[in-house]
């Protein structure tokens, strides 16, 4: 592995902590609730492992630094983490931002685990100093794909906004569909509104329409128009990306946010660790934790554990990754080259297809796995 210099303090700064460097979007337009998921796993796990002592009696300190959704700001929090002496990286929820961090984090010989973030070309060639925790795009996607098919719809609609993320979604749908007969009809929404998004339903008689877009805007909008456009009542609205999984989504559109399936990483059965730290998290948070806050808990329980063993020496920590065995809150955590990803991934983290239940919307219905 090509190893760049590691400032003599890397790790610590007056001796007294181990650092790590936390990324999350934690204002607009970054998907604040998200972050706040995210931050609020990582902390907690953070404040577990100096209860019990630390890293060999040092207490392990989160420098948080706010993406809000922007590469630009993301890739000058990286160097900022890096000038300062963290050992390594954790977090973030978006993947484009994500990428221009794994990307300048790969750079700089900086470890970086990903927490969330799931394109599956996270870096444009292979990297030894990046890790992720959630799935490729091209596992999750494919599983939802396979809900799609096999609840009878093959003729979907994307509502789609310009981004890699989205186009890369739309590929591996297509690809998916494509193999069994289907087709995927794009709807720009840089050219469309809710309105006319409506309007083009009907005229490719498509049976499902997937939301590629933004939260809450424009995706609130335009589930609220086809929720209410008569001509559409037997649609499924769908949002692979997750968007109903936060509370802001159930506030905004109350019935009309139900039943639209979106993935989850969750297992069908929490462990007992898993059920400990979900009192914990929605102690933490006022709310039901999403999959999200269980990611950045276990990133740092990953790190740490990396920490304890190899200590704070940043290559040290890059060479660890693929002896990497531990276990987290969703499954036990090991990392492995998989054929088309370009950093050490989890393969894989448990995937499920969700919707609010009609009857009772802060409930869950797990309608498929993978």
């Amino acid at each position: 592995m090509n190893t760049p210099p590691s400032p003599p303090a890397a790790g610590r700064t007056d001796g007294s902590s181990v650092r790590i460097g936390a990324l999350a979007p934690l204002t607009r337009p970054g998907w604040v609730e998200a972050g706040q998921h995210l931050l609020a796993g990582l902390e907690l796990a953070a404040h577990e492992v100096n209860d019990a002592g630390g890293i060999g009696g040092r207490p392990l300190e989160l420098v948080v630094r706010d993406t809000a959704a922007d590469p630009q700001r993301a890739v000058a929090a990286v160097d900022e983490l890096a000038r300062m002496g963290v050992a390594a990286l954790a977090g973030e929820y978006h993947s484009v931002v994500a990428r221009a961090a794994a990307a300048r984090a790969d750079a700089l010989g900086l470890p970086f685990l990903c927490s969330s973030a799931v394109l599956d070309g996270l870096t444009d060639q292979p990297t030894e100093w990046v890790a992720r925790l959630a799935p490729a795009q091209s596992h999750g996607w494919q599983i939802y794909a396979d809900f799609l098919l096999g609840a009878g719809h093959n003729r979907i609609a994307v509502a789609a906004q310009p981004s890699v993320y989205w186009a890369s979604g739309t590929h591996i749908l297509r690809d998916c569909l494509a193999a069994h007969g289907g087709a995927v009809i794009e709807l720009d929404l840089g050219e469309l509104d809710p309105a006319a998004v409506c309007d083009q339903l009907i005229e490719n008689r498509a049976t499902a329409l997937l939301i590629l877009a933004g939260h809450p805007e424009p995706a609130v909008s335009i589930v609220k128009s086809v929720r209410h456009d008569m001509r559409l009542a037997e649609i499924l609205i769908g949002a692979p990306a997750g968007q109903p999984e936060f509370t802001e989504w159930a506030k905004l559109l109350g019935d009309d946010g139900t039943a639209i399936p979106f993935l989850r990483y969750l297992p069908e059965r929490l462990s007992p660790l898993g059920a400990r730290v979900e009192t914990a998290l929605r102690e933490r948070l006022g709310e039901a934790p999403s999959f999200v806050a269980f990611e950045g808990y276990d990133t740092v329980t990953v790190l740490a554990d990396v920490l304890r063993s190899h200590g704070a020496d940043r290559a040290r920590i890059a060479e660890s990754w693929p002896r990497v065995a531990v276990e987290g809150t969703r499954g036990r955590i090991q990392f492995s080259r998989t054929p088309g990803i370009s950093v050490w991934q989890w393969a894989w983290t448990p995937v499920q297809v969700v919707d609010r239940d009609p009857a009772a919307p802060d409930r869950f219905r797990i309608l498929h796995t993978g």
